[in-house]
């Protein structure tokens, strides 16, 4: 009996371990019950189509290496059409004659005197000075004045400022060409390059100009070139926006400016756009590598386009300083004409005589104010009417 009972105990035994090794031999190894076998891994992508290269870049023609160009719009309608350029200086005439410390109302009180001595004509130039007029040109003025009054006797204010509006006008200019060489020309855009420091208004003057130009029926085209401040570009498409013109500016931060300059005009040719203004950076005049900057960005839109206006915008109440940075500039490039902003107030005004005389070159514009519009072509006769009240 005992070994019957050892038999079926050992049956029982052989027959649990025969199924546990059934049950274990249907499960594939490594798997836990109820997991997924892992996915196939994907097949390897194949590479990119290599692209060629465009056109100076790497290929030894000495281009500037060329971006896609990033062209902005399609630009916002204009809210309201802006004044037409013809007239802007006489509508604005109020903003000249704001500043009651003007040299012209200085100069009439002076001139009104009874009895002019040489302390008083020492007065009289010091104030033209003193205006930023130059030294030269203060000298000779009082000069052809004081014959004048002595041969003439003139004494009555109105005679006075007569004599004085006369002499300032010469002084001034108003024989020169002032004209803006902004109208398309054959199958090529007329190209306006604007230069200057930082702070002169140089990006708010190319919007402002742009909004001008639209007004008279010019389609325009913006380029950001001045890729060494990040906020030019930035402010540039505002003004694009605010004005409706397209803005070309660089895929990258801290691109080569000529590059930009370049994609700015061959899109304003294959656009058909009339005018291309093309703003470049501003840092300070004492660096040498901005000046060289410059004349590489003129060479290379030279390539495909003629460069019709190089405008350096100043400050009109930087004085001394103003005038060391047109000399700057005018060795960089071939400036053809002077911008002055900030001119609403006369205290300064003599400087429109001291940079025409430095340069040989015009001032074309004068910025009267902040506003959109506040952009005039300048008029020697307005002006000088406007400083004398």
């Amino acid at each position: 009996m005992e070994y019957l009972i050892i038999v079926i105990v050992l049956v029982v035994l052989v027959l649990i371990a025969g199924g546990a090794m059934l049950v274990r031999s249907r499960r594939r190894p490594g798997r836990a019950r109820g997991t997924e076998p892992p996915p196939a891994a994907p097949p390897p992508a194949a590479p990119p189509p290599a692209q060629p290269p465009r056109p100076g870049e790497g290929d030894g023609a000495g281009q500037p290496d060329l971006l896609i160009p990033t062209v902005t719009g399609p630009p916002a309608e204009v809210a309201e059409a802006p004044q037409p350029l013809a007239g802007r200086m006489t509508r604005l005439r109020g903003r000249l004659a704001r500043s009651q410390t003007g040299f012209g109302s200085v100069l009439l009180g002076l001139l009104s005197r009874d009895g002019l001595d040489d302390q008083g004509w020492e007065e009289i130039e010091d104030t033209l000075v003193g205006a930023d007029i130059g030294a030269a040109p203060a000298a000779q003025l009082v000069s052809e004045l004081r014959t004048q009054v002595r041969v003439g006797g003139a004494r009555g204010s109105g005679e006075v400022r007569a004599l004085l509006r006369q002499d300032l006008i010469e002084q001034v200019g108003a024989d020169l060409d002032r004209s803006l060489h902004v109208a398309r020309h054959g199958d090529r855009p007329a190209v306006v390059l604007m230069v200057g420091v930082n702070g002169t208004g140089k990006t708010s003057t190319c919007g402002k100009l742009a909004r001008a130009l639209i007004g008279e029926g010019h389609t325009v085209l913006l380029g950001a070139a001045d890729t060494f401040r990040a906020a030019a570009t930035d402010q540039l498409e505002t003004w694009g926006r605010r004005v409706g013109a397209p803005v070309v500016r660089s895929d990258r931060e801290g691109a080569d400016p000529a590059s930009v300059a370049f994609d700015a005009v061959r899109q304003g040719i294959d656009d058909r756009a009339d005018t291309v203004i093309v703003d470049t950076a501003g840092r300070l005049h004492t660096k040498t590598g901005l000046m060289d900057e410059l004349g590489k960005i003129k060479r290379v839109i030279e390539r495909q386009a003629t460069v019709d206006e190089v405008l350096l915008v100043l400050d009109a109440t930087t004085g001394q300083n103003g005038l060391r940075q047109a000399r700057v500039f005018a060795e960089a490039v071939d400036i053809t004409g002077i911008v002055l902003t900030k001119l609403d107030g006369t205290a300064k005004g003599g400087i429109v005589v001291a940079v025409q005389r430095e340069l040989g070159v015009p001032v074309k514009l004068v910025g009267l104010g902040e506003g959109p519009d506040d952009l005039a072509p300048f008029e020697p006769a307005t002006f000088v009417d406007a400083i004398l009240g």
